[in-house]
């Protein structure tokens, strides 16, 4: 009988995407706090403001909870069921939602305006904006967090710098975020490292797992692409390549900036090295080769130079010039003598 009845003690709402914190009518804050909105007949019995009720007790997901703080993070639409359990004598609170089906985009696509590249650190992200050409453009950003405390404290500060990278590249309009894809789970011991207990502490404090896990679920509400890219030697090779052209008077390039720069440059498919200086006069020639990148469409240095004029007869060798595919164009005035051979038949 107790459980027939409570099967009818359940309290139902359906989420709405816009809505503060996914769900107009049952409300559940990020900190796990719930309120209802009461209909009309009932709002004398409110205890906060707009026609609320707040419960005592706070919630807790255990299962899924990343997944929905994302979504009620980002005012996305979720489901909840109020009921009570007879056999515990306790009541629950079932979130729910629906994940729309996410479409394969190319990379050619997804990189058609450019890319974001994130460098990720102990304390902050640094990103930089690419253009289609891997050129950075704009200033560096950072992102920072703070990973001390109790890990929802944690978990809100990786969730905050996440949501402020992916604003930034909407306003940009990149659909493209280049992110390391770093793994230090077998790399945290003793033997890998040596003594460096320092070194040891700082990595076991990165939070490579749930940045992945975050970024991914939160890109694909967002309609980001991320690209994982391979992390050897973009700090070395971004400090040594990037760091100095990158630095001005009004602005202070470090190594996590130009770091982020390699980062893009090696998801666009380009290279991350640059063109060392040319040497000195006196060890080459005058002109010595090019350090700046080439756009689209120049000549390559590969390709054969043009043969220039003859100093005697002014005019293009044979097999040269703009009239190289003509048979009929001589250096001399006149078409040549056209020889026809036929064949006789016996």
């Amino acid at each position: 009988r107790q459980r027939w009845e409570a099967n009818r003690w359940f309290l139902q709402a359906d989420g709405e995407s816009g809505k503060r914190h996914g769900n107009e009518t049952i409300r559940v804050t990020p900190l796990g706090e719930v309120s209802i909105r009461l209909p009309a007949p009932l709002a004398e019995l409110a205890n906060a403001p707009h026609g609320r009720y707040v419960l005592t007790a706070k919630v807790r997901f255990a299962y899924r909870g990343q997944e929905w703080a994302d979504r009620v993070h980002a005012n996305r639409a979720v489901a909840y069921r109020i009921h009570y359990d007879v056999q515990r004598a306790r009541w629950y609170i079932t979130a729910s939602w629906q994940c729309a089906t996410t479409p394969t985009i190319p990379l050619k696509a997804a990189l058609a305006e450019g890319a974001i590249g994130v460098d990720t650190n102990a304390d902050h992200l640094a990103a930089w904006r690419l253009d289609v050409h891997g050129n950075p453009v704009g200033n560096p950003r950072r992102f920072p967090y703070d990973l001390s405390g109790t890990v929802g404290h944690r978990d809100a500060q990786v969730r905050r710098s996440l949501t402020r990278l992916l604003k930034w590249a909407k306003t940009c309009d990149v659909t493209a975020i280049a992110i390391e894809d770093l793994g230090f789970d077998g790399e945290k011991t003793r033997e890998k490292h040596g003594r460096r207990k320092w070194f040891r502490h700082l990595i076991s404090g990165m939070p490579t797992g749930k940045l992945r896990a975050r970024i991914t679920s939160m890109a694909q509400t967002a309609g980001v692409t991320i690209i994982a890219v391979d992390p050897a030697y973009t700090s070395q090779w971004g400090a040594q390549h990037w760091q100095k052209p990158l630095t001005s008077k009004n602005r202070k390039t470090t190594r996590h900036d130009a770091a982020a720069v390699a980062i893009g440059r090696r998801a666009q498919g380009h290279p991350i090295r640059r063109r060392t200086t040319p040497p000195p006069a006196h060890r080459s020639d005058e002109q010595g080769h090019r350090i700046a990148q080439a756009g689209p469409g120049t000549p390559s240095a590969r390709e054969p130079a043009p043969v220039p004029p003859d100093p005697r007869t002014r005019s293009a060798r044979t097999g040269y010039g703009a009239h190289a595919g003509d048979q009929c164009a001589q250096h001399r005035s006149g078409h040549a003598i056209e020889h026809v051979q036929l064949m006789l038949s016996p």
